[in-house]
């Protein structure tokens, strides 16, 4: 018979091992899937068996990660336990604890909003550094939500006076004129996801009176022209699709006590053919100027369903393939 390793893992209570557990098992199967091992509740806690020491030793990181999220008050969901699976697999010294030591003063309707990987850690921690950062990478990383809840929590903190969220309204050099309907309606569907996010972390009642006040201002890109933005905390979405010009008007907008943060995905542009997009030339220009950060996100960080994180890869591997077959 085959030796059996086995780690140990404390639990404090019940209720740690269902939430890790998950509804009819979800995740403890998916973890025992994952690394090949078996999952035995013991009166002091849970032991992880398996015949290779490293599958064990990754499968009770994993249980170590989500125990650690659960006791922070955050309801595990199965992308989680995914990123925990994945982390331990990578072999990276970091301790769960302290990719989840960061938090933001902030709660969604999911309860408090915090770093979920190494790369939003690093986010996060950028912003509250620099007065000036980037953060490039795929969709569903979280960097314009992140980007959101640090401002929210800036602004309830009082360190800045208002929030001012905008992007490209349209991908085209922003020709609202060419839309149906008043300017409003023309906007409304290219913003509508700041809105959706800023619902998620402000009371209904409370966000229509900031907006009211124009203590929250969410408007287009073209909006910026000719301001200068003191005391505010502005987040700049989709800068792939900012012009070169566009995007020099909009940093050079930043006024006294004031912090932006320009979020986008090089891959996606959408401008029109012959216009280069001002946020790959940005990364060029200001890459290595003091006073700015560059924080670039990963496949490994997206926190959204798992078949996200497999479509990026396979549009990677394509555009690999793409770039060695033309220069044949």
């Amino acid at each position: 018979m085959q030796n059996q390793e086995a780690l140990n893992i404390s639990v404090q209570n019940n209720r740690e091992i269902q939430a890790v557990f998950g509804e009819a098992d979800i995740y403890l199967k998916s973890i025992e899937e994952t690394f090949n091992v078996k999952v035995q509740i013991r009166s002091d806690g849970l032991q992880v068996i398996g015949s290779d020491f490293n599958s064990v030793r990754c499968a009770a990181r994993s249980f170590e990660f989500l125990l650690h999220l659960t006791r922070k008050g955050q309801k595990i969901q199965i992308g989680d336990v995914r990123y925990a699976t994945r982390l331990a697999k990578s072999n990276t010294k970091e301790n769960p604890k302290e990719i989840l030591s960061e938090s933001i003063p902030v709660f969604s309707k999911r309860g408090v909003i915090r770093p979920k990987t190494l790369g939003q850690r690093s986010y996060i921690e950028s912003i509250k550094k620099h007065d000036l950062v980037f953060g490039i990478g795929p969709a569903g990383t979280g960097k314009t939500y992140l980007a959101m809840a640090m401002a929210v929590a800036a602004l309830k903190k009082g360190e800045l006076g208002r929030i001012i969220l905008t992007r490209p309204a349209v991908e085209a050099g922003e020709s609202l004129g060419f839309l149906p309907g008043d300017l409003a309606a023309k906007i409304d569907p290219y913003l509508r996801p700041l809105y959706d996010a800023l619902h998620d972390m402000v009371p209904a009642e409370s966000l229509e009176s900031y907006i009211d006040r124009n203590v929250i201002e969410v408007a287009p890109m073209a909006f910026m022209r000719g301001r200068t933005l003191n005391n505010s905390f502005v987040v700049l979405d989709e800068a792939q699709n900012a012009t070169i010009e566009q995007m020099k008007m909009f940093l050079t907008r930043l006024g006294f006590n004031s912090k932006a943060v320009i979020t986008g995905d090089v891959t996606q542009t959408d401008l029109p053919v012959g216009k280069s997009s001002g946020l790959v030339n940005a990364e060029k220009v200001l890459n290595g100027v003091d006073g700015i950060g560059f924080v670039y996100f990963s496949k490994e960080d997206v926190v959204r369903h798992e078949l996200v994180q497999r479509i990026i890869e396979a549009y990677e591997k394509t555009t690999l393939k793409g770039t060695n077959g033309s220069s044949n």
